[in-house]
């Protein structure tokens, strides 16, 4: 009977844990322990066919490995929340660690991403390389000059900034550059279809609008999802593999969809998670 009351006791406080943190807006994507609740697509592999163990959970983190490939022959990799986002400030703590795989391209090196808005894992095809997506570029420094990240790029999409549709895959932020190992806090806001910011270590460092599907960087995709034009107001959430390993201590997410609605309390919520550490 002790035993029973005990283990009710800690059911209910285990379940108020998470009740409270469900209403708190913030969610864990990352829960540290397992995979559970990610898909994984990699170039040339079935759904889920996580190729030499590339993405695993070591020593708490995240993690993206390549100690099991002979090379990377453009094994491109993302692993995608099963959740569809819309409107929410995302969180990550990142890390480069190692050296880059065998076979991966020069300008990969130190060099990984998270997708936003992305179509879903299951919705690419086997031998698609980048999900169509808005991605934050996240860099390391090569410890020779100036390497930002948290740029943006845009694989099947394009954004507008200062009311200019940009096409360029690429676009730089005014970050600072991150050498050797250390862990780097990057921020990425985001509402619907109207606004994404890049904050790294508290500094908005890009801004653009609009993000919407568009132009090319993406190889084999289904022309049926690749609606040019269309703008993107929400989508899935996924970290790549692109040939260098990384790590990511955390990776949570506060939804601001029940915000989006009422301005005033919209603004008042950004203002609060503008002054959490």
């Amino acid at each position: 009977m002790i035993r029973s009351t005990l283990a009710l006791t800690l059911a209910l406080a285990l379940g108020s844990t998470s009740c409270s943190a469900q209403k708190s807006g913030w969610i864990k994507l990352f829960n540290g322990k397992d995979l559970k609740d990610w898909d994984i697509k990699i170039t040339g592999h079935a759904l889920n066919d996580n190729n030499g163990n590339t993405f695993r959970v070591q020593d708490g983190t995240l993690a993206v490995s390549y100690e099991n490939y002979a090379a990377f022959n453009e094994q491109y990799g993302h692993i995608f929340h099963k959740k569809k986002f819309s409107a929410y400030l995302l969180v990550m703590e990142y890390r480069f660690v190692g050296d880059q795989v065998k076979g991966g391209p020069g300008w990969a090196t130190r060099n990984s991403g998270a997708m936003i808005h992305s179509q879903s894992a299951a919705s690419m095809g086997k031998d698609q390389d980048f999900p169509i997506s808005i991605e934050v570029q996240l860099l390391g420094g090569l410890g020779n000059g100036r390497r930002t990240t948290a740029n943006l790029c845009t694989p099947g999409t394009n954004v507008v900034m200062n009311d200019k549709l940009i096409t360029a895959h690429c676009v730089d932020s005014k970050s600072e550059t991150y050498d050797g190992d250390r862990w780097v806090r990057a921020e990425v806001l985001v509402l619907g279809d109207s606004i994404v910011k890049h904050i790294v270590e508290g500094d908005t460092v890009l801004t653009y609008y609009k993000p919407q599907i568009g132009g090319g960087n993406v190889s084999n995709a289904d022309p049926k999802i690749k609606q040019d034009g269309k703008l993107l107001s929400e989508g899935y959430i996924a970290l790549q593999s692109e040939s260098h390993p990384v790590q990511y201590r955390k990776v949570e997410l506060f939804d601001l969809a029940p915000y989006m609605k009422d301005k005033k309390k919209l603004d008042k919520k950004l203002a609060e998670l503008q002054k959490r550490k």
